[in-house]
């Protein structure tokens, strides 16, 4: 036995190992996964919810749209249904309700489909248009006066003009083109004028220190430019317009109304009267109502209305589909897992 320190230890053994070639060096140990596992599952989960979200704001909006078909469909069918008259002696009615203007219930589009269909139906004895409107566009107006003009003379058919509220300016122009005006006698009758307004910003620009910088192609483009100040040339251009509007309104009230208009010079100011004035003044003929003249009157106690409803699925569509889709797209998006 030998006391050198190297004698102490025996020699390493070398690991068992099956096989012709040398043993291979040890692997080294991939590191741990645990720490990103709750990461993985929470994206995980998170992205599921959100898909899931996604296909719940697409099924609503799809049941919106589906609803709004329905709507429309059933209000199509049941104007149809409604403008169906029937076969015996009846007055035709035709209301002109609100603003006078494109786009509105008392548009001339509107308006001349539903006169056409009460002029032609045989069975309507004469029209009755009831109105209560505060007038609108001259062009609408009269494009609707020279239509009904235009019907009376083809079917030879009378019609009556019936006011509630109110009938002033192009909703008189209208009504010009009846046979007969009844009124009530609190009825606004008259305003047979034009007018064009508008509002001015120059004196707030200069308190405010903005610069109005307009370049225009034409020395009349700018007109009226509300933000530019007036010009005494062009005003006494737009002026001369408003009156020679002005002159074409008096000349269809003048011939609507013939003899039994008693004028003064403040006829065709812009005033307007109560209904027992304006009979006085021959702007309307007799107090009366819609029944009144169908009963006692055209002799035709039925009234048929052939006044096209307010579609409210189709107005919907049409105002809100495109803010509805725009609103559906940005909420999608918003929703959409960052990729």
């Amino acid at each position: 036995m030998s006391n050198s320190p190297n004698d102490e230890l025996p020699p390493p053994m070398p690991e068992p190992y099956m096989g012709g070639e040398a043993a291979p060096a040890a692997k080294p140990q991939a590191p741990a996964m645990n720490a990103y596992e709750p990461l993985l599952a929470q994206f995980a989960r998170e992205y599921l919810l959100d898909k899931r979200s996604e296909r719940r704001w697409r099924l609503f909006f799809r049941l919106i749209w589906l609803a709004l078909l329905g709507l429309i469909a059933w209000s199509f069918y049941s104007q149809r249904h409604h403008m169906q008259s029937p076969n015996t002696p009846h007055t035709a009615l035709v209301e002109v309700r609100g603003e006078i203007a494109a786009d509105t219930e008392a548009s001339a589009e509107l308006l001349l489909s539903a006169l056409k269909s009460a002029f032609e139906d045989s069975g309507s004895q004469a029209v009755v248009l009831r109105i209560n409107s505060p007038g609108g566009s001259p062009v609408q107006a009269g494009i609707v006066y020279d239509e009904i003009k235009r019907l009376k003379l083809k079917h030879g058919k009378k019609v009556y003009a019936v006011v509630e509220e109110m009938c002033a300016s192009g909703a008189y122009y209208i009504a010009a083109a009846a046979d007969e005006i009844y009124v009530d006698k609190a009825s606004v009758v008259g305003s047979i004028g034009v007018l064009m307004d508008g509002f001015g910003f120059t004196g707030l620009m200069n308190k405010l220190g903005v610069e109005r910088r307009l370049m225009t192609a034409g020395d009349n483009k700018g007109m009226l430019d509300p933000f530019s100040p007036v010009s005494p040339r062009q005003q006494a251009y737009a002026q001369a317009m408003l009156d020679q509007i002005h002159q074409q309104f008096i000349a269809v009230v003048r011939e609507g109304r013939g003899k039994r208009l008693k004028e003064t010079p403040e006829t065709f100011s812009g005033l307007f009267w109560n209904g027992e004035q304006a009979v006085k003044m021959g702007l309307a003929d007799h107090l009366g109502n819609l029944d009144f003249v169908a009963r006692e009157v055209v002799k035709a106690e039925e009234v048929v209305d052939y006044t096209p409803r307010d579609n409210v699925a189709e107005r919907l569509a049409k105002r809100f589909g495109a803010s509805m889709g725009e609103g559906a797209v940005k909420t999608l998006r918003g929703m959409a897992p960052i990729r």
